[in-house]
């Protein structure tokens, strides 16, 4: 049987993790040589000593949800004296704001609203890319994809491509949690299956479109169903590309349970398990080329750390976040400070796009 210092030196040299090496590195690896192996992934992926970021805001177009998943703190019934669905007066606020400062990308992301039709959404992509046509649209996580659809009784994919045309950019990976159905059965029970939400990007890739992809660590999952989560990715990725593929960039951050009904049930997870796993997340996602810093999450320094274990990306500015804050995560940060923070590093800064184009 291997060491585990020799799968790192393979992994660290572009060798395949598989799901026991992941697994085993997971729960033995010293931290700081899981840290080593990634940044040499990350070197290798990325050669330029630079780190980078987009400049954008997240705007939740409503709050009202029926599927009252455990770890949410953000969600309200239909009913609900503070639910809300945006007007256009005032997302255009939010958005000319945006603009203002030189954001060139949106995040819409909301609840599953039972009474939104498809029609809505077409006319709220299209009101954005009309008055702000320079605004890259990425919206609606794959399960609220799936939700309209249900709506509407049309098939995912002519959803997606209606969504399209009227000028989606991109799918954010929400929703993910950790893809192995015991798990969602528990935290989730009303949102997709694991299956429907890896066939939300299958069917994405099919038309055109390219996303991100998630994870959410530290609430009911064990680690052997973390690994299985990475795997599914993996396989996914390799099915629609590689490192072409539908996928651009994987995020991991930890479960905020604050205000939650998971608060007085799970244990938060901490910063050193946090890096532990983006840096396995690193050695084992061999076809995915960028992983974002979750300093949302962690904070701007933890996330200057995340550079050191296989980031290579601080993901977006979000000028605005509803979702974490209702949790209690109040994080902040700006470019002057991110600037500082890469410096320390031995990077240079730079602005892209959400391909990963530099602007």
């Amino acid at each position: 049987m291997p060491t585990v210092a020799n799968i790192l030196d393979r992994a660290a040299d572009g060798q395949r993790l598989t799901p026991e090496e992941g697994l085993r590195l997971l729960q033995e690896a010293d931290l700081h040589d899981l840290a080593r192996a990634a940044v040499a992934v990350r070197k290798r992926l990325h050669r330029e000593a630079i780190a980078t970021y987009v400049a954008d805001r997240n705007v939740n177009y409503t709050n009202i949800c029926v599927t009252n998943c455990a770890f949410c703190a953000f969600c309200r019934c239909p009913d609900d004296a503070d639910g809300y669905v945006l007007t256009r007066e005032e997302l255009y606020a939010k958005l000319q704001e945006l603009v203002d400062v030189g954001g060139t990308q949106v995040l819409l992301q909301g609840g599953h609203h039972p009474q939104l039709s498809i029609e809505w959404y077409e006319e709220l992509l299209r009101d954005i890319r009309t008055r702000f046509p320079r605004l890259h649209i990425h919206g609606f996580s794959p399960s609220e994809i799936v939700h309209v659809a249900r709506v509407a009784q049309l098939p995912v994919r002519e959803v997606l491509a209606r969504f399209k045309e009227a000028g989606l950019g991109s799918l954010p990976g929400g929703g993910a949690e950790i893809l192995v159905d015991r798990v969602r059965k528990q935290i989730s029970p009303a949102k997709i299956s694991s299956d429907q939400w890896l066939d939300v990007y299958r069917q994405a890739q099919a038309i055109g479109l390219k996303g991100s992809t998630t994870m959410v660590i530290g609430h009911v999952e064990t680690p052997a169903e973390r690994i299985e989560h990475l795997e599914r990715l993996r396989r996914l990725q390799d099915e629609t590309g590689g490192a072409n593929g539908v996928w651009v960039a994987f995020i991991v951050w930890t479960m905020q349970p604050r205000n939650t009904r998971l608060e007085n049930t799970v244990q938060p997870v901490g910063p050193a398990e946090y890096l532990r796993m983006l840096a396995l997340a690193r050695l084992y996602l061999d076809n995915i080329p960028n992983m974002q810093a979750s300093w949302p999450t962690q904070g701007a320094k933890i996330g200057q750390l995340s550079f050191l274990f296989g980031a290579n990306d601080w993901g977006g500015l979000m000028m605005e976040e509803n979702v974490l804050s209702q949790a209690g995560t109040v994080y902040q940060t700006a470019v002057e400070e991110l600037r500082g923070l890469t410096k320390e590093l031995g990077l240079e800064l730079r602005r892209r796009d959400f391909f990963y184009n530099e602007i």
